[in-house]
């Protein structure tokens, strides 16, 4: 059996997560939550009180989806009613974070279609223990040991006190000729072409860099902006497009949760054949300096969370999508060695691979060390 560090009982998960289904996600900070941040540490979601709000929070998250096989969390038929209701109760669909705890138990009961009373002494109860469940198993695959050969960097993330980040759950097997369709380009991702979609790397405020800043989120917003005959910028299109959607959806100012994706057009980007830029939040700041703090588990679920964009974009914008590029993402001022993100992102990609194998991937590492690391990184899944 793997060693695994002192976890809190799963009794004192569900009394913790009852006060939070009560309070909500907003007043998480006035919550008991001592036996959630042991697990928030031990599954690699935060490092200490400093970042424990945010780490639960997202733990939650990933938990949640655990329920539902993995994938994406959807409020269809189509989904786990159990991660469903879990979503609803805690307030994790979009826009439902701040709902009341009556109207959150009232969408979880027309999950399975009883009154709110029934579901309260009932399927309720399921819930709460099945996340708390689910919370014990994230911090157990966290505290295995890595296989032979992927021993974590000797760099600690920024944050980190030094600790190794964990390791990515073990890769499940990819449908025949899945892994031909992930290709590393060792190449800066705003100089590829005739892919459908580039990802940038932002922060939770999903402000871009500056376009003179050596930073894949500055690069792309360099070359998606629209110049005149000078060379002046006369449409900065990426940030305006962000801009919008962080009025529309009133988070102007604040902070998103890690691993949000949210696509934009190209801008002039659409010269070289691409036609969505999606931005993947995954990149923390780190109080007090200027620093940014990146939880492997975010790179993960920026990219799942990127496919399940890309599939929406292909319904309701009518893009025939197929291909998607990413850059290796937390592995610069994020603070995540390259080789911990670079196992992260392998992992999540072949994970939506297996889902979807019809997907073609790219990797770009402008730096050759790194696209070397990721060459040898995939030869060996």
């Amino acid at each position: 059996m793997y060693p695994t560090p002192a976890l809190p009982p799963h009794r004192d998960l569900v009394d913790e997560l009852r006060h939070l289904r009560q309070r909500g996600l907003p007043r998480l900070r006035h919550c008991p939550r001592q036996a959630l941040g042991q697990i928030a540490v031990a599954a690699g979601f935060c490092t200490g009180a400093d970042d424990e709000l945010e780490g639960v929070e997202r733990l939650l998250g990933a938990a949640v989806r655990r329920l539902a096989g993995g994938g994406p969390l959807h409020d269809t038929s189509g989904c786990d009613p159990l991660a469903r209701a879990a979503a609803h109760s805690f307030g994790l669909f979009a826009e439902r974070r701040g709902v009341a705890a009556a109207d959150r138990r009232k969408a979880a009961a027309a999950v399975y279609g009883v009154s709110t009373e029934r579901f309260r002494k009932s399927q309720e109860r399921e819930v709460v223990e099945g996340i708390a469940s689910a919370l014990l198993a994230l911090a157990r695959e966290a505290g295995r040991p890595a296989e032979p050969g992927t021993a974590a960097d000797s760099a600690p993330a920024a944050g980190g006190g030094g600790a190794q980040p964990p390791e990515p759950p073990p890769s499940r097997g990819l449908p025949r000729g899945a892994k031909e369709r992930i290709t590393v380009l060792a190449s800066p991702i705003e100089l590829v072409g005739d892919i459908d979609i580039l990802v940038s790397s932002e922060n939770v405020y999903l402000e871009m860099s500056k376009t003179f800043r050596p930073t894949v989120s500055g690069a792309l917003r360099r070359a998606a902006a629209i110049r005149d005959s000078s060379g002046e910028i006369v449409d900065d299109v990426l940030t305006r497009e962000l801009a919008v959607w962080l009025r529309i959806h009133g988070r102007t100012g604040l902070p998103v949760r890690p691993g949000t994706v949210v696509g934009t057009s190209a801008g002039a980007l659409a010269r070289r054949g691409i036609r969505r830029v999606h931005h993947a939040a995954v990149a923390t700041p780190v109080e007090g300096s200027d620093h940014y703090h990146v939880a492997p588990a975010t790179v993960a679920e920026a990219v799942r969370a990127s496919f399940a964009l890309a599939r929406q974009e292909r319904r309701t914008l009518g893009l025939p999508l197929s291909s998607i590029c990413f850059p290796l993402l937390g592995s610069g001022r994020g603070g995540l060695p390259a080789g911990t993100a670079a196992r992260w992102l392998l992992w999540a990609v072949r994970e939506e691979l297996r889902r979807d194998p019809d997907w073609s991937v790219c990797l770009a590492a402008p730096r050759p060390e790194h696209a070397r690391l990721l060459t040898a990184a995939n030869s060996a899944s």
